[in-house]
């Protein structure tokens, strides 16, 4: 093999804990898509990833663990991207006692209507904007 080039088939080291961390690494490590991700960056402001040169997103740990207690909260507890809003937003016990428990099914389903929903909102921008005799 040819120096300065490695063994494609030999498992990538593990990064230190306090590492930061590409889209990829973090959806495999959390086994969660990367565009649900991007779409949790839309809905929470709380997570900020670094961006870089071209939009490439870089997580820090504390970022990485905010994003393990969103999936908890919406895929494990059933809350609603709205109840987890409301406990990151300061809301606490409150929005505990107030959300009701849904089952991993109903909360994947209300996933899929939100982003059923902005993708509308988004196709409709694409009109507007793609729409002939628009200059």
């Amino acid at each position: 093999m040819p120096s300065g080039l490695t063994d494609d088939t030999s498992p990538r080291p593990r990064k230190v804990a306090t590492a930061f961390r590409t889209i990829s690494e973090v959806a495999e490590d959390l086994h969660i898509p990367q565009h649900v991700l991007r779409f949790w960056e839309s809905k929470f402001p709380q997570v900020r990833p670094l961006k870089r040169g071209g939009g490439r997103r870089y997580y820090r740990p504390d970022d990485i663990a905010l994003l393990k207690r969103i999936g908890d909260l919406l895929y494990t507890q059933g809350y609603t991207i709205k109840g987890v809003q409301r406990l990151l937003q300061g809301d606490g016990g409150d929005a505990v006692a107030e959300e009701p428990q849904i089952s991993e099914a109903e909360a994947r389903d209300a996933l899929l209507r939100e982003c059923l929903e902005e993708l509308e909102t988004i196709a409709g921008q694409l009109r507007l904007i793609t729409r002939p005799g628009k200059a």
